[in-house]
């Protein structure tokens, strides 16, 4: 029995809950994943897997080596890198995080980049509004935006975003734009997932304002409160990227400019064991080089 085989058919049927999937994310059959983790049963004398019809769940035993076998994969991982690290060319997967719509609309063409670029690189990405155990989860690279906890995991900043507030061109013929910050609490604010979900939206100008709206309507993604104040529902707090088509269109129009707060920042967060490997260093580099373009301020 290859042991890191086995581990790695284990970790990709927990996380997929089901042996197919877990086979179609390894590129192998479901017949030699289960035949995998059957093994790596028998050796470890301990059923690590509850089987059904309909699902996969784990045992307390298989929960228990979840994390570990996530380390040892990611240490195996980090043992090739080291290996291949002074070579200058791209190479082996590559695997990003980042925020839904950031991802698909600047991480993505980096990523496709990088693809056309390299013929032995292959790239996973992991596309989800929060933030995820980078070393545990065996990740290479995490966008992160806003600001960043201490931790032992190292940062490279890649750029900022700014907040901006919008409302369509009918929504501010029939109510008027606000002049400050103040006005929005007369207005019909839409909240949902743009810098603040909560009532408080800050504002800088002379001095940090915080201004409690009530908003009028709440929604839990971004494209939803861009679509709500496309149609005029009301006034929006986005971050410029997710905004910036919609205002070029003349769709959205920013408000409130004169106030913005103090730009939140971009940054790529690795492990330091990751450092080295040049597919890392490459993926920062299209990253920063992206951000100077403007396309995400």
């Amino acid at each position: 029995m290859d042991r890191f085989e086995a581990l790695a058919s284990f970790v990709a049927v927990a996380d997929q809950r089901s042996f197919t999937a877990g086979a179609r994310m390894l590129g192998t059959s479901a017949p030699s994943t289960t035949r995998a983790v059957a093994s790596l049963e028998r050796h470890l004398g301990v059923r690590l897997l509850h089987r059904s019809t309909r699902a996969v769940s784990l045992t307390d035993e298989g929960a228990a080596l979840l994390d570990r076998a996530r380390r040892i994969l990611a240490d195996l991982r980090d043992a090739e890198q080291l290996m291949i690290s002074g070579r200058s060319v791209p190479r082996g997967q590559l695997y990003v995080t980042a925020p839904v719509m950031f991802g698909r609309l600047h991480v993505l063409p980096v990523i496709g980049d990088l693809l056309e670029a390299h013929e032995g690189l292959t790239a996973r990405m992991m596309l989800i509004d929060r933030n995820v155990r980078i070393v545990e989860e065996g990740i290479d690279v995490a966008v992160r935006i806003g600001h960043l906890a201490d931790s032992a995991l190292r940062a490279a900043p890649i750029g900022s975003v700014r907040q901006t507030i919008v409302a369509s061109p009918d929504y501010l013929a029939r109510h008027g734009s606000p002049a400050r910050p103040a006005d929005l609490k007369a207005h019909r604010c839409i909240a949902g997932n743009g810098i603040r979900t909560g009532p408080g939206w800050s504002f800088g100008g002379r001095g940090e304002v915080i201004v409690d709206v009530v908003p009028r309507l709440t929604v839990n993604t971004i494209e939803a409160t861009i679509a709500a104040a496309e149609a005029g529902l009301g006034i929006a707090n986005l971050l410029s990227y997710q905004c910036a088509a919609a205002i070029a269109a003349g769709r959205l129009v920013p408000l409130l400019e004169d106030y913005a707060p103090v730009p939140v920042p971009v940054s790529c967060l690795y492990d330091a064991g990751r450092a080295s490997a040049p597919a890392v260093r490459a993926f920062i580099e299209g990253m920063r080089e992206r951000a100077a373009t403007g396309a995400w301020s």
